[in-house]
């Protein structure tokens, strides 16, 4: 059993179980509320060095630990995967738009890497390799696997004090700025984006859509869509903010990882992996322009 975070309760405004505070801050590593009351159940969960209780309250200053508890290993799920990126430590893989990273379900990136990624020859070495973090299941992109105790402490200290630099691709509805900073907060917490315009291009669907590039300063659960929808530029196929005739049928969400910047967690080297965005990108762009051409009005 190894400690993969830990958490200092911050300032709480009013008083809340444990439980529900967990719900938000261990969601990179726990990704749904049924999942914590689990790991509460399991004893994953310590506070101030001892088992925590799902029903205690949490208090300014405690220390709040995740455990790991695992003992068998998820059944492999064969699916094609590119790897960017494998040492001994870790590994970047590229993951699909369209399976979860972790959950109950049975095609989940976990289970995909349990064959595809090499288990470490290090002494510290994870049963299995493990996901770092989050993407969402729609989202595809640059995903860290830890092959390591110490390699998945290391990274997961680097995202949750956000070392880590991540950047993302998105084609969007209508034009945006240039450039800008959204800072807007989620759930009453501090968030901040940043984005770049890089082509905007006429649609006879949408008007204009526009190819740009964003980076979360912060890493609240769904930042980018929110951000983007609040500013009045939503990601093209979002379903939880998109206009019905802009899903494009079997397409899915335009928002793809292309880029992560960290620390080697053993070399404390500064790597950058990047990808290229997804070819759905690039086909619907030249089909809009085809399109523009040939059917509108005014040409």
């Amino acid at each position: 059993m190894f400690t993969i975070t830990t958490h200092t309760v911050q300032k709480i405004k009013e008083p809340i179980r444990l439980s529900d505070y967990c719900v938000s801050i261990f969601d990179k590593y726990i990704p749904s509320r049924k999942g914590i009351k689990k790991a509460f159940k399991r004893g994953a969960f310590y506070l101030n060095g001892e088992l925590a209780k799902s029903g205690d309250w949490a208090k300014e200053g405690q220390q709040i630990e995740l455990k790991d508890l695992e003992l068998t290993p998820p059944k492999p799920y064969e699916m094609d995967l590119e790897i960017i990126f494998e040492d001994e430590h870790f590994a970047i893989i590229n993951k699909p738009a369209g399976i979860s990273v972790s959950g109950n379900q049975y095609n989940t990136i976990q289970n995909v890497v349990i064959d595809s990624i090499k288990i470490s020859i290090k002494k510290d070495a994870l049963k299995w390799t493990r996901p770092v973090h989050r993407l969402d299941n729609q989202t595809s992109g640059l995903l860290v696997i830890a092959k390591t105790a110490s390699a998945i402490i290391n990274l997961s200290k680097q995202f949750e004090n956000k070392k880590v630099k991540k950047k993302y691709r998105a084609i969007v509805m209508g034009e945006p700025p240039i450039n800008g900073e959204i800072n807007l907060p989620i759930d009453d917490k501090e968030s901040t984006s940043l984005f770049k315009r890089i082509e905007t291009i006429d649609s006879l669907q949408s008007g204009k859509l526009s190819l740009i590039e964003l980076e979360p300063l912060t890493g609240r659960t769904h930042q980018l869509r929110i951000h983007c929808n609040e500013s009045g530029f939503q990601i093209l196929g979002d379903k939880l903010h998109c206009n019905k005739e802009n899903i494009l049928l079997h397409k899915g969400l335009f928002l793809a990882a292309i880029e992560l910047k960290l620390t080697h967690p053993e070399t404390n080297k500064e790597m950058i992996f990047s990808t290229n965005q997804p070819s759905k990108f690039d086909s619907l762009i030249e089909r809009e322009k085809r399109r523009w051409v040939k059917f509108n009005p005014q040409n």
